[in-house]
């Protein structure tokens, strides 16, 4: 009995180790992401006037921090749908739109936002919350309450918003 109990013990403190590595690996792996693409998220949000964490969490959710399919493949950070190659190059059938660099990926996205008719009146504004508020309402997603959440909790997680305070 004694045994078995000990044997239960190791098991669950083994994984209760890989799930903290695996949590802490993820976590290292969304922090590179951040730093890599932070210089040209700054420049672009001092040009657009669009919050640094808003655009950071998007492209953190939107390409799972870098590692998405549709980020590896086409450069694209944010799920914006238009032409690709992959048919052609490497026969995959994809909606999604293909960048030659991340950086026009992240351009893209800016110039999308800069369209909206909630952009004017936000324009400049660096807090998060009418951002999502009014991006969720514009229709950026089909589940805009569930989005506004898991946008909240990655500024919140990862203290996007710490720059503005």
């Amino acid at each position: 009995m004694q045994n078995t109990c000990i044997q239960f013990l190791r098991k669950c403190l083994l994984l209760l180790g890989l799930v903290l590595f695996t949590t802490m690996a993820a976590q290292a792996q969304v922090q590179q992401y951040i730093a890599k693409y932070k210089p040209i998220v700054a420049q672009l949000s001092e040009e657009y006037g669009i919050p640094v964490s808003v655009v950071t969490a998007i492209s953190i959710i939107e390409s799972g921090a870098g590692k998405s399919r549709n980020c590896r493949l086409l450069n694209n950070h944010f799920g914006i749908t238009g032409k690709n190659n992959l048919k052609k190059t490497k026969g995959i059938r994809s909606k999604f739109k293909q960048y030659a660099t991340a950086e026009d990926s992240f351009k893209d996205f800016y110039k999308m936002v800069a369209k909206k008719k909630y952009y004017p009146k936000l324009k400049g504004n660096v807090n998060y919350k009418p951002w999502l508020d009014a991006m969720a309402k514009a229709g950026y997603s089909t589940q805009p309450e569930v989005w506004k959440k898991l946008m909240t909790n990655a500024i919140k997680k990862y203290k996007l918003d710490a720059a503005t305070k």
